[in-house]
């Protein structure tokens, strides 16, 4: 049978950050039972027939999930259950951010059977961590794995950040060394990028901060692969190291283009045909639901081209690569004619063997340019 994840979207934060792109609300706490009433209401409401599917994750996101009252979460288990087969989830994830995941509610979530912890870290310079208006400090990090795995989370991922204003290459690498000298599962390397929605977009677009220049993120992103390959952690995608056999399946998800159900305000997802998003605002979410309406922004059903493009952009993410027999028969010889025309360009950077097309280890820092390049037109 197909397989298939669930994502959850719960927007509540702290504070915003200055970077965060991913729709996210702050101090409105007392917002939380409303949004959990309306999540509740999407779950029942929804349309897609999973019967003839695996559903084998779960992932919670945001925002900061964390912050939530396991009650709430509890009960959004049982509305799921009732109406989807959870019987075959074996990854259950739930994100966190340092100092805001006390190891009361830890044990709470892992007794309803959340097993994998992401845990924001982004950095362990204290004078980073301000810049990116992030409001917990370096000591907070350590206290929360430690909380983590005296609560019994045998699966943890942390998040980092490279190429942020200020950060050397000596502290990056420190922080590389420190976090793997705590033995997590997983580790996500993502570089800092200016998105348009955020407070560093108009600080950069205002002269007010300056970032830096690109041959410093590729050094930073080549001595991550070093540094993580030494440590044994193997890269499976683009920013992701895991232990072996401990990738992030949920992803995987959306990166072998399997279909995924979303629920809560800007989720994404997909039902093998047609992708859909949700508004990204709370109080339309809330109330579109509570007039027993799905909250769509965005409902279309993929075209061939499209899901042939999508084979190609995410399949080149992963280190597997792109499995060639996955391109329809009336598209693999325009694909072909595209890595023929772009050999010259990007050979370097990419092999064909076993009928799929993998980027190299260095191939993976010009991704994205390759997929635009080998995309069809």
């Amino acid at each position: 049978m197909q397989t298939a994840g669930i994502y959850i979207h719960t927007p509540f934060c702290k504070v915003k950050c200055m970077y965060c792109d991913f729709y996210s609300v702050a101090d409105r706490d007392s917002d939380m039972p409303a949004f959990f009433g309306a999540l509740l209401k999407e779950i029942e409401l929804c349309e897609i027939h999973a019967s003839d599917w695996t559903i084998d994750t779960i992932f919670i996101g945001g925002g900061t999930p964390s912050l939530t009252n396991p009650k709430h979460i509890e009960k959004m288990i049982q509305t799921l259950d009732n109406k989807f087969d959870l019987s075959h989830v074996t990854e259950f994830t739930i994100e966190a951010n340092s100092g805001e995941a006390p190891i009361e509610r830890l044990k709470a979530f892992r007794e309803l059977g959340i097993n994998r912890l992401s845990i924001g870290v982004q950095s362990l310079e204290l004078n980073l961590l301000q810049f990116l208006t992030r409001i917990h400090g370096p000591e907070e990090v350590f206290t929360t794995f430690d909380a983590a795995r005296k609560a019994g989370y045998d699966n943890i991922n942390f998040d980092l950040i490279f190429n942020i204003p200020g950060q050397t290459l000596d502290i990056w690498k420190r922080d590389l060394h420190t976090i793997i000298d705590l033995n997590p599962e997983h580790i996500s390397c993502y570089s800092l990028t200016v998105e348009e929605n955020t407070q560093l977009f108009q600080y950069v677009n205002r002269g007010l901060i300056t970032m830096p220049c690109d041959d410093q993120s590729s050094e930073y992103y080549q001595w991550t692969q070093f540094i993580m390959g030494e440590n044994g952690y193997e890269q499976y995608e683009i920013s992701n190291w895991s232990k072996s056999k401990r990738e992030c399946r949920h992803n995987l998800h959306y990166w072998e283009i399997d279909p995924y159900m979303a629920f809560g305000p800007s989720a994404h997802g997909f039902d093998g045909q047609h992708r859909f998003s949700n508004i990204r605002n709370l109080d339309g979410y809330i109330k579109k639901l509570n007039e027993r309406e799905l909250p769509r922004q965005d409902h279309y059903k993929l075209l061939d081209k499209d899901r042939t493009n999508e084979i190609i952009g995410f399949g080149l993410r992963i280190r597997d690569g792109i499995n060639l027999s996955n391109i329809p028969p009336y598209h693999i010889d325009a694909v072909y004619h595209s890595i023929k025309q772009n050999q010259s360009k990007w050979g370097d950077f990419y092999i064909i063997e076993n009928n799929r097309l993998k980027l190299t280890p260095t191939g993976f820092a010009f991704a994205d340019g390759i997929a635009v390049d080998l995309m069809i037109e």
